[in-house]
């Protein structure tokens, strides 16, 4: 069962204002520069909540809606703001439209019912055996795609992170013709032999949910010291970023829900073999929670695709990577926009 949420209610269910949602652009396929634009500045507009798929998502925008568009999903229990306005800003610099949004079952967008076990979960898994989960990653995928329905937008440059980077991955297979380019960031197939956690880092996603404000930071920190970059880790900005995503929404379900949704979802392998969308998969040599061999199956898996190891990167995206990753996707898009 899922629940669904007016903007009133979200108001009221989170504690938020929302503004009214804003209109849309008309249908666009756009080329994007291969270098950065004189310099762009300004906030995310507030055009709140998306009709698609049958559930409401929230989404907001940077840039120029003119620009090509590119779009950004996240990953398990992790909201949009997790994609930060700085990090977002060096790709309206760059020339793009920035699109980002609440997956669902996470921040504003629309709640499910229904706590899987983790643990049962975990030995379903482990065991091999079926997982029951109330949707999947191609479920997710879809909402991707009707979002850029909503927003009018023909096809987007995408950008998916984590469990976003499996949800960018099928949104590619499901519907080739929305994805200009896919970047698939510390991410995996699906398969079972490659991109699995290490045992720290199971005990990270196994652990009991925080149920206050100090608790998630808490566990925030302690997280991101198992599984985050060594070297480059930022206890205040991790404390940050957890705070601001306990204080726009707090539902510690929806990431379990997620998670069953993962394991559920099963191998894109075959999916991604036969793709010819440009891709680029970016990993880290660091990652404990999706071992790097996840993103090296990508890359080899789909015809001609790229792979660049971040050296010293976990399963995080610390600020020291961003202008390499931010290159990297602008090259990537502008290659690909070439070609088309």
């Amino acid at each position: 069962m899922l629940v669904m949420r007016s903007e009133v209610a979200i108001e009221r269910y989170c504690g938020l204002e929302l503004l009214p949602r804003g209109t849309s652009p008309h249908l666009r396929r756009s080329s994007v520069a291969a270098g950065p634009r004189s310099a762009r500045s300004g906030s995310f507009s507030d055009m709140p909540i998306a009709q698609a798929n049958g559930i409401e998502l929230y989404y907001d925008t940077l840039g120029e809606s003119d620009d090509p568009p590119l779009l950004l999903i996240m990953g398990l229990g992790a909201q949009a703001i997790a994609w930060s306005e700085e990090f977002c800003q060096g790709f309206v610099d760059r020339g793009f439209f920035v699109i980002r949004f609440d997956n669902r079952d996470i921040g504003l967008s629309t709640k499910f019912e229904g706590t899987p076990n983790l643990m049962t979960l975990a030995m379903a898994a482990m065991s091999g055996q079926p997982v029951e989960a109330p949707y999947t990653i191609a479920d997710m995928a879809a909402d991707a795609a009707a979002l850029l329905d909503h927003l009018g937008v023909a096809a987007a440059h995408v950008v998916g992170a984590s469990m976003g980077g499996m949800i960018a991955q099928q949104l590619a297979i499901d519907h080739p013709g929305r994805v200009s380019s896919l970047t698939s960031i510390m991410s995996t197939t699906g398969e079972p032999d490659v991109g699995q956690p290490a045992p720290e880092a199971i005990s990270v996603l196994l652990a009991a949910a925080p149920t206050t404000r100090e608790d998630v930071l808490a566990r925030a920190v302690a997280a991101a010291a198992v599984i985050g970059s060594p070297e480059h880790g930022d206890q205040d900005r991790t404390r940050a970023i957890a705070g601001a995503q306990y204080d726009r929404c707090f539902r510690p379900d929806g990431p379990v829900r997620q998670l069953a949704c993962v394991l559920a979802s099963g191998s894109r392998a075959e999916g991604l073999a036969a793709l010819e969308v440009p891709t680029l998969v970016l990993h880290g040599t660091e990652d404990k929670l999706v071992n790097v061999s996840g993103g090296e199956r990508t890359a080899e898996l789909v015809p001609g695709a790229e792979l660049q190891l971040l050296e010293g990167m976990g399963h995080d995206l610390p600020v020291y990577f961003w202008s390499r990753v931010i290159e990297s996707i602008t090259r990537h898009a502008a290659t690909a926009a070439s070609a088309q």
